[in-house]
């Protein structure tokens, strides 16, 4: 295992600036795609091979965890994605990896899961990864706060702009801002941050990202009865906004297919070059995604992937597609933050969820820097929406969490909450959304505009210019990443060592042991008539472990050999 990492120059900086640190807490801000994954697992080798103590990252989502544990796989260290809290920690890992959701669960298993990570992070490093998800709801700050105050050392992570609203996300630290700023409003304070702007300047980290946005004629029947029809330069109250969003993203009129065909177009266009570059819709809720991708299939006769959130096979569908040269894939909230596909070249924003965070997270999707390739704009084709024209608009700008007053916040939405968001912006009832229908929808032009390493770019073809016109070349990044350091690293033991990047990771091969172990023991269970629970507790004896879940690889390949001779004495 080598003892160097290669750090691109802001992760050197900020590297250098957490080492010097002698706070608890540290928080690094830095631009989807900027590799922040990368800058805080040398932190976390940095400070274990300093002082052997365990390590704890906590992600958004279920398929980040495993994305968590392969990337410090490749990194030295090995950490579990499959950790139960009615287990203890294998002895051959450094840690585990959990998510939000998981720490704060208040009642029932949940309750114990909190006591027992409270344990595992005495004394421990940790990582939060897009730590404003700590704010989302009271009890997920609570519980994470109560989880990880034990902790030897915090490295909190953010890559999207931190909501305005009341909840103190934990281990932040605010400072009151001036009165001619936010009237005294408390402002997070980040260590460290490197904003999208800073990537494209530095050139070889991110991608520059067009906004095709396009307007439309939609007509649609309220609620009430009445016909109403408006472009997206008509000025609407709330409900009429949402509901001509709704109406230009329907299936039912022509705006969408239009859009769909030039972003197909477009995708077709990057893989000659690009030949495994892929595109992803994003959409308003499952029935929008499956028949989003029924007209892919048809129209294009190309695959389409879908992935939705109450699939237990997401992130193996995930996976999956990154790794392959399939052309669309069709998602409602599972491809937001954190997912890394960057292939990813063409979006299509088709979701009725309006608010900047989500917005921004949709977009981080198409940002990361792929080397060698010598063109790498990127798409995300819009409907020309005020606010979604804004959040474009503002891509670029450095933000902070800003606590103000309840009244003043601005209904920004965790992805749990998504859903009864897009339910809200359209101002209905769900006994009142059969009275909404769509009459029509037509494309009526383009507008373009981007954000390269000189700043934003606008090139604004008018609503009568031709819905395909390609933009003036603007001068690309540099083709590798420049400057690259490196920071030296001690070895970070386990009871196991280290294992090569490359090879098989020890949290992947646990998960094979354990599913081996589990089919043994079924097959015992179907063999001897016994209970699942004794044949279990047999097992355990036989292989001189108390549980599964805390076993290192070595005591699971003995456990299964065990079980395989049981099996032949059958």
């Amino acid at each position: 295992m080598s003892d160097r990492v290669q750090l691109r120059p802001w992760q050197r900086e900020a590297f250098d600036k957490f080492a010097a640190s002698e706070n608890a807490d540290f928080l690094a801000v830095a631009t989807p795609g900027a590799g922040k994954t990368t800058f805080a697992l040398a932190c976390a080798r940095w400070a274990l091979a300093n002082e052997r103590r365990r390590l704890v990252v906590v992600a958004p989502t279920t398929h980040l965890k495993t994305q968590w544990a392969q990337a410090a796989h490749r990194m030295g260290l090995h950490i579990d994605p499959n950790w139960s809290p009615a287990d203890g920690v294998a002895k051959d890992v450094h840690g585990i990896v959990t998510t939000y959701q998981q720490v704060a669960q208040k009642s029932g298993q949940g309750a114990e899961t909190g006591k027992k990570l409270r344990g595992l992070a005495h004394d421990a490093f940790v990582i939060l990864d897009e730590v404003h998800h700590a704010g989302d709801e009271r009890a997920w700050g609570d519980g994470v706060r109560t989880a990880f105050e034990l902790a030897n050392r915090r490295l909190c992570l953010s890559g999207t702009p931190f909501r305005s609203d009341t909840a103190c996300i934990p281990f932040v630290r605010y400072e009151e801002t001036s009165a001619t700023d936010a009237s005294g409003y408390s402002e997070a304070q980040p260590d460290f941050t490197y904003g999208y702007a800073d990537a494209l300047r530095d050139g070889g980290v991110v991608r520059p990202v067009y906004f095709p946005r396009f307007d439309g004629l939609m007509e649609w029947s309220a609620p009430d009865g009445s016909i109403l029809s408006a472009n997206f330069h008509d000025e609407l109250d709330r409900a009429g906004s949402a509901h001509r969003l709704r109406a230009a993203l329907s299936l039912q009129g022509d705006w969408l297919p239009v859009v769909i065909d030039q972003a197909h177009a477009r995708l077709l266009a990057i893989r000659a070059t690009q030949p495994d570059a892929g595109a992803l819709a994003i959409c308003t809720d499952q029935d929008h995604a499956r028949d989003i991708a029924r007209l892919i299939r048809h129209r294009y006769h190309v695959e389409a992937d879908v992935v939705v959130s109450d699939d237990p096979d997401a992130s193996r569908k995930i996976a999956a597609f990154a790794a392959s040269d399939r052309p669309w894939l069709v998602a409602v909230r599972m491809v937001s933050e954190g997912v890394d596909i960057p292939r990813l070249r063409v979006g299509v924003y088709a979701s009725t969820v309006v608010t900047e965070l989500f917005f921004r997270q949709a977009v981080g999707r198409f940002v990361r820097w792929t080397r060698g390739l010598p063109s790498q704009k990127a798409y995300v084709y819009l409907p020309d929406d005020p606010r979604l024209r804004q959040h474009a608009f503002q891509i670029a700008e450095a933000r902070r969490h800003v606590l103000t007053p309840p009244a003043d916040r601005d209904d920004e939405f965790t992805s749990e909450q998504l859903e009864r968001e897009a339910m809200k912006e359209l101002d209905l009832l769900p006994e009142q959304l059969s009275l909404f229908s769509v009459l029509s929808s037509t494309a009526t032009g383009m507008t373009l505009h981007a954000f390269t390493e000189d700043g934003l770019t606008h090139i604004d073809g008018g609503a009568s210019g031709p819905l395909f016109d390609d933009e003036p070349d603007v001068p690309e990044p540099a083709a590798t990443v420049v400057d690259e350091l490196a920071v030296e690293l001690a070895d970070v033991p386990t009871d196991a060592g280290f294992m090569l990047p490359g090879s098989t990771s020890i949290a992947e091969r646990k998960e094979e042991l354990r599913d081996r172990n589990s089919l043994i023991a079924k097959r015992l269970v179907d063999l001897t008539g016994w209970a699942h629970a004794r044949v279990q507790a047999e097992l355990n004896r036989l292989a001189g472990i108390t549980a599964v879940g805390s076993a290192t690889n070595d005591q699971l390949e003995r456990r299964a050999r065990h079980g395989e001779t049981w099996l032949g004495r059958r």
